[in-house]
């Protein structure tokens, strides 16, 4: 357990209100605690990689004394600075996190959870070419202590491209009646004349709408992971969906990208099911939310679907957020 010396030393009494009086309204509260911590933290993966970022934490007890005024929240952000100067963050130190913020609390609180939300930079390889650049994925590490009863959920954020399949077909009509518009009068086609007007404007004279898009996950996970999954489930997302937005492109990983968006045509409804098939795969993942939005070059609106894995007590499909039925007040 993480312990902290809060005593000051003065030369005179300093009044502590929240100890000293007791509340004018009765009543326990759910949460209490701080959000939007500024804090380096270090995170190691399953890759055997140590990286530091800047994250925004949020940590929270419960208050179950109905006539106590108020938390200890100092001890909080002091237990968290230690903790996170002393090791990097694994499933492991998140949950001795919350058992010394649950120490510090032992008359006030049964319940604590700790929220880091960060970037995680990985350098990814070109389609094509010899490049590589860096990626930003935003990812979220959520561990809530109940009793004891510990549970780990992990959420990111995976963009990448998607080609709209009715699009898709209508540009091939259109490109199918300019070919007939311009050699219907021959009486033998030309291999030559067809293949270079394939290669003009004319003979392509329409293009399907292909838009960034955006998978949101929540997972919950079986708490003996060692380590967090994070470039794992990236890896699994991006290969679900196959068309992953790109760092360094040159004209030949472009013409590849162009590829793979033409063999992977799909509506939000398709990338909400690819997500599906590699999630139901992991045998880690216990729990699973997913959103997937297409922020249209046809609309000003987006297209959007929502997944869940469907267990007892587990998620629930809110269309913005996830809530898990079985911590209905666990800040997600």
């Amino acid at each position: 357990m993480y312990q902290n010396d809060n005593s000051v030393d003065t030369d005179r009494e300093m009044p502590d209100i929240a100890n000293e009086e007791q509340a004018q309204l009765a009543g326990e509260l759910d949460w209490v605690g701080m959000d939007e911590i500024e804090l380096p933290v270090r995170i190691e993966t399953d890759q055997g990689e140590i990286q530091q970022s800047i994250a925004r934490v949020t940590a929270f007890v419960n208050l179950n004394q109905p006539e106590v005024r108020g938390i200890h929240m100092s001890r909080l952000y002091l237990t968290l600075d230690q903790a996170f100067a002393e090791k990097p963050l694994s499933p492991a130190s998140m949950r001795e996190i919350l058992g010394s913020f649950l120490e510090s609390h032992h008359d006030l609180s049964h319940r604590a959870l700790i929220r880091v939300d960060f970037d995680y930079m990985i350098r990814r390889r070109a389609l094509a070419s010899d490049n590589a650049g860096w990626k930003r994925y935003p990812v979220t590490l959520i561990g809530i202590l109940d009793d004891k009863e510990f549970s780990v959920e992990m959420g990111l954020e995976v963009l990448y491209s998607s080609t709209c399949p009715c699009s898709a077909a209508l540009a091939r009509q259109l490109i199918q009646e300019q070919f007939e518009t311009d050699f219907s009068t021959a009486k033998e086609l030309d291999f030559n004349a067809v293949h270079s007007w394939l290669g003009t404007e004319q003979g392509i004279m329409a293009t399907p709408h292909s838009q960034r898009s955006a998978a949101e996950l929540r997972v919950r996970l079986k708490p003996e992971f060692e380590f967090f999954p994070i470039v794992e489930l990236i890896d699994r997302v991006e290969s679900a969906v196959k068309t992953p937005v790109q760092t360094a492109v040159k004209r030949e990983d472009e013409q590849e990208f162009a590829r793979l968006n033409g063999q992977n045509l799909m509506f939000c409804e398709d990338a909400a099911r690819k997500l599906q098939s590699a999630l139901d795969a992991e045998a880690g993942i216990m729990d699973y939310w997913a959103r997937c939005s297409h922020y249209e070059s046809l609309h000003p609106h987006n297209a959007v679907s929502v997944i869940t894995k469907g267990v007892k007590g587990g998620y629930i499909a809110g269309a913005g957020s996830p809530v898990r039925l079985g911590q209905g007040k666990d800040c997600s």
